[in-house]
């Protein structure tokens, strides 16, 4: 019987699916031990199917380069902390307020610029979105609400709705953005519940997946996100530049063909967040320039993602010229 996809999330938050990537040479329990890996049965068999080229394993298996702390590297590179404006509201931009809403994800991935985030004080509470509404109720400037994590498909559908539900009555709430990797790393959790609240919404309904690399596009992956864009979802996709994942123009531009191919438009291709214990993955800039010339000479406009950094403090994406 196949499992639910509760029971799926509930496996990967025990741990018990990372023991697979432990059998790889380079796992480290010292780095396990900063940082839990978190793992599904999707990403494991999808690391396990195709041809071995690291650039699954390397985002969720724990190295002993990260083990090693860098004084350029905090654990807060993108200024969460200053921009917190309530218990799990982050309101860094005009017109848009991001909503901590779960604490869990259903993969850890190793460059998380959260990976050091104290959830346990700022998080949303699923059980009482009322600080949430009050928030938004005295700023009505705000048009978009924006549900991040974590990953806010990690709540059960009927948390979600409690949630719309009283944001419906906020009229200057215009549009409902979800940042996921559930679609590509927990399949099953696209279902008919989560459907249905979707085709319920007045939203304008936006979800931006995390997509790095081409070989994250599993059959069941591309299932979900076509129900998606059936039920009218926008489907954008961020992906961050990675060293040993994702830093090589073929890699990227199949990348982007890909996401075209399956309802998906590339939107951010972002320069890693310079989060302490994952220094390994960044890409020098000179190099990212680089790469992103070549992305520009090969594909249409309409298939490149702008390639921005997040700076503490700034109330906009930084466009990395």
């Amino acid at each position: 019987m196949a499992k639910s996809w509760q029971q799926q999330l509930k496996n990967a938050l025990s741990g018990d699916h990372s023991k697979t990537l432990q059998t790889q040479e380079d796992y480290s329990q010292q780095a396990a031990k900063l940082f839990r890996p978190v793992v599904t049965d999707e990403v494991i068999n999808a690391i396990q199917k195709q041809p071995y080229t690291g650039a699954l394993s390397n985002q969720f298996l724990p190295t002993s380069a990260e083990t090693e702390d860098h004084p350029d590297f905090t654990s807060d590179p993108v200024g969460d902390h200053n921009a917190l404006a309530d218990q799990g509201i982050i309101h860094k931009y005009h017109g848009r307020v991001l909503l901590v809403a779960s604490g869990s994800c259903a993969v850890n991935c190793r460059y998380c610029f959260r990976r050091h985030f104290p959830y346990h004080k700022h998080l949303a509470s699923r059980h009482n979105w009322q600080a949430v509404i009050d928030y938004l109720s005295a700023h009505t400037e705000v048009h978009e609400v924006i549900l991040s994590g974590g990953d806010p498909l990690t709540l059960t559908t009927s948390s979600l709705q409690s949630l719309t539900d009283q944001l419906t009555k906020l009229n200057h709430i215009k549009t409902l953005r979800i940042h996921s990797r559930i679609p590509t790393v927990l399949p099953d959790r696209i279902d008919k519940p989560l459907m249905d609240w979707l085709d319920r919404l007045r939203f304008h309904k936006v979800l931006v997946t995390h997509i790095n690399h081409a070989d994250e596009l599993t059959d069941n992956a591309i299932n979900s996100l076509n129900k998606l864009k059936q039920h009218n979802v926008t489907l954008l996709n961020q992906s961050v530049l990675l060293k040993s994942v994702n830093d090589d123009v073929d890699t990227l531009i199949k990348l982007s063909y890909a996401l075209f191919n399956n309802g998906v438009l590339p939107y951010y291709l972002h320069l890693f967040d310079r989060v302490q214990n994952a220094a390994h993955f960044e890409v020098d800039i000179s190099q990212a320039k680089l790469i992103y010339e070549g992305m520009r000479r090969k594909l249409p406009g309409y298939l490149l993602p702008k390639m921005v950094q997040e700076v503490a403090g700034q109330t906009a994406k930084t466009p990395v010229n």
